[in-house]
């Protein structure tokens, strides 16, 4: 994911919020039952943030492409796997 943000909001928060919210609309969207999820974890506790500059285009290109990349990946695995058969 990139976003843009201004200085002003501590990444913290900004993430904080996108993990929250997002995690309260995946349970309610995906579970069976409507009730509440307080005390349950979705996503991991922990985030990697950096800064774009010079590079914007190419980290843009890569989350366009990131599926398929992983899929390539896996085929991979999946050939790697047959060798041993």
């Amino acid at each position: 994911m990139m976003i843009a943000m201004p200085p002003k909001h501590p990444v913290s928060q900004v993430v904080g919020y996108i993990k929250g919210k997002s995690a309260i609309h995946l349970a309610r969207v995906y579970s069976e039952t409507k009730r509440n999820f307080a005390g349950q974890s979705f996503w991991a506790r922990a985030y990697f943030v950096s800064t774009v500059g010079r590079d914007e285009e190419m980290i843009r290109n890569y989350i366009r492409h990131q599926e398929q990349e992983d899929e390539k990946l896996e085929d991979e695995k999946l050939e790697q796997l047959g060798l041993w058969r």
